[in-house]
């Protein structure tokens, strides 16, 4: 985007930031009481004498409901097909397709890691706040976990903290990876609702995790 179309689309907000306030049935006082902007800012913001920062575009976005497609005027009209997502692509060729297009709260992704030509090191690692659920689709995925290997197969489910330093790979040989991510940013977990059975002898509740420490 050139910086004048960016310089415009930033503008734009403006407008659609008081629209959507006035939409969620919102003051100034109210909105800055609830996010910590202040009246003043969130008045020129709106009025299009600032522009408005990534934070505070999140903060809003989140306490109107409101996806930033829409903020920013690229939304879909109504009744029109779907725009497929574009997958984003890495400098180590992985794929990421994002499943979900809001703010806040579960984020889901599809990865792909392409087939290896040569036997993978281990992956490296990271930590951050958060939590996070991982199924395999397809393939073999090496999950380092802390200082345990885990090699996941297609059906198999790991979840875990992600101040664990963690880290995947192809596990290979034998063509890519797909895996399926579940991650909350603030530490928000899945939650099973399955109904209780009526033979509680036979069907116990439980929850998949991966139960094969093996070395890629």
């Amino acid at each position: 985007m050139a910086v004048d179309e960016m310089d415009a689309t930033l503008a734009a907000m403006g407008p659609r930031l008081r629209a959507a306030r006035e939409r969620h049935g919102a003051t100034l006082a109210g909105v800055s009481r609830s996010t910590g902007i202040s009246s003043s800012t969130l008045s020129r913001i709106e009025t299009g004498r600032r522009k408005p920062t990534l934070e505070v575009l999140l903060q809003l976005s989140k306490e109107y409901g409101v996806g930033l497609d829409e903020l920013a005027g690229t939304a879909p009209a109504p009744g029109a097909e779907p725009r497929p997502t574009a997958p984003l692509s890495f400098g180590d060729d992985k794929a990421v397709l994002p499943l979900t297009r809001y703010v806040g709260g579960l984020h889901a992704h599809k990865h792909v890691l392409p087939a290896l030509g040569d036997p993978p090191a281990r992956p490296r690692q990271v930590s951050h706040d958060g939590y996070e659920w991982l199924c395999v689709l397809y393939g073999r995925l090496w999950l380092a976990l802390g200082d345990q290997d885990l090699v996941l197969t297609a059906g198999d489910v790991a979840e875990f903290d992600t101040r664990t330093p963690h880290g995947v790979a192809n596990a290979g040989p034998g063509g890519p990876v797909e895996y399926l991510i579940m991650f909350g940013p603030q530490g928000e977990r899945l939650r099973p609702r399955t109904p209780a059975t009526a033979d509680r002898g036979n069907h116990r509740p439980h929850r998949a995790r991966p139960d094969r420490e093996q070395q890629p």
